[in-house]
């Protein structure tokens, strides 16, 4: 292999001399070393890297934490208030034992990656880093590994069964430098069902990983919220491994943010299973700066298997979007159905969309689509919602929201999208022209 730039081999050194390693016994040790091992090899992302050159990784790759300062959100009800759910609190990074609920639950098996990764054994040896290390291939993916080598704390589920109700992870942003890396693992076994949501911004930056390995009929359902924090970077990973007949839906809701990049990286490895990733991004740039990148790579390697990508974005007042996506159907994967949308609705002429959609298919015997398209408010409709008495702002907002309808849809319980509608409704009202 080559040896590195000089540029990234210093950016990567300077980082890492500034992490500390957690502790190194246990059954955690060998996939933090294998990682470590990866990312001095790769070193962190540089601005020509391909999948980097719409996002440019420097505020993530720095050593000083950009500053953030926490939003006040008192003026509405946390996300997912009204949903019945068992709730583990971090803030900065920090688990929150007192604000947090007791980690026992119904069909599941709950602990912390920082309490238990000094043992010797622990059922998430088998998927810590495994999924991680899978997803490196065909495209490095280096912040997820100084995830796996660094992280600090995590959440390790374990579904045994049906979940009694989801699990929340709520996070709490306080201090304007913290940069806290965390490590969720999701063990779904055969025939379980899970539900896991998260709200909020760990961080001032923050680096997260979850990954989700699906036995056979275990279904898995994600929701996640990204909280309104208009200076937070965020860099995020979700990692999952399907088997036969089984079922994974993901769903991220981005509101404000100066950088985020969500990477969704899903393998399918038994017949007949089913993956849903969607996303719903909405920017203002008028108050602070907004760039949004979703980065989705899906790789079909099993028989009749259907994934849908679903990604909308709306952007205004100079905010940038970026979608990435992929969909990599392997040699035997026959009855492939897979479909993927991505797009964009500007709100003025100095916003802007990037997409790279993608196809790589190497069977005969598959339905596979893609599209992406950018626009604007259609002045037809809008014309009829304001002759009709609605005035201009809520007419503008109820268009935004059928656009983003399809990403919500893809949502199986119906209480946790009515929350998510009724939090874009309230910043769409805040951001009114």
């Amino acid at each position: 292999m080559m040896a590195l730039p000089q540029a990234k081999q210093d950016a990567t050194e300077a980082r890492l001399a500034a992490l500390t390693l957690p502790v190194q016994d246990g059954w955690t040790r060998a996939a933090r070393a294998d990682a470590l091992a990866r990312l001095t090899k790769s070193g962190l992302p540089g601005p020509r890297d391909e999948y980097w050159r719409w996002t440019r990784p420097a505020e993530l790759n720095a050593v000083d934490v950009p500053g953030a300062a926490p939003m006040d959100e008192s003026d509405e009800a946390p996300i997912f208030d009204g949903i019945d759910a068992l709730s583990l609190v971090f803030r900065d990074g920090v688990f929150d034992a007192e604000a947090s609920d007791d980690l026992t639950l119904e069909g599941v098996e709950i602990s912390r990656l920082s309490e238990v990764q000094g043992a010797d054994i622990h059922w998430a040896r088998e998927v810590y880093g495994a999924l991680e290390l899978r997803g490196q291939d065909p495209v490095v993916r280096p912040f997820a590994a100084l995830n796996t080598a660094f992280a600090s704390d995590g959440v390790l589920i374990r579904a045994t069964g049906k979940a009694a109700k989801p699990i929340c992870i709520r996070y709490v942003h306080e201090k304007s430098d913290s940069d806290p890396i965390l490590h969720h693992v999701v063990k779904v076994e055969e025939g379980a069902e899970v539900t896991l949501l998260e709200a909020g911004a760990p961080g001032a930056r923050f680096n997260t990983v979850l990954e989700a390995d699906i036995a056979d009929r275990g279904t898995f359902h994600h929701v996640r919220a990204q909280g309104r924090n208009r200076d937070r970077r965020a860099n995020t990973h979700t990692f999952a491994r399907l088997g036969e007949e089984s079922v994974c839906k993901s769903f991220t809701l981005s509101l404000n943010g100066a950088l985020t990049r969500n990477e969704h990286i899903i393998e399918f490895t038994g017949d007949d299973a089913a993956a849903h990733v969607a996303g719903a991004a909405i920017g203002d740039g008028k108050v602070a700066k907004f760039h949004h990148d979703d980065t989705v790579f899906v790789t079909h390697d099993a028989v009749n298997c259907e994934s849908r990508q679903v990604f909308k974005k709306v952007l205004k007042n100079g905010a940038l979007g970026v979608f990435q996506g992929k969909i990599l159907v392997k040699a035997g994967a026959q009855k492939t159905d897979g479909y993927q949308i991505s797009q964009s609705l500007l709100l003025d002429g100095d916003s802007q969309f990037l997409a790279k959609p993608e196809l790589e298919i190497y069977a005969d015997d598959v339905a596979c689509s893609h599209g992406s398209t950018t626009g604007s408010i259609d002045e037809e409709m809008l014309f009829y919602l304001k002759a009709r008495g609605v005035p201009h702002a809520r007419a503008m907002d109820l268009l935004v929201l059928a656009f983003l309808a399809e990403t919500l849809a893809e949502i199986e319980e119906d209480a946790i999208a009515e929350s998510l509608r009724t939090r874009l409704e309230n910043w769409l009202e805040r951001h009114a022209d």
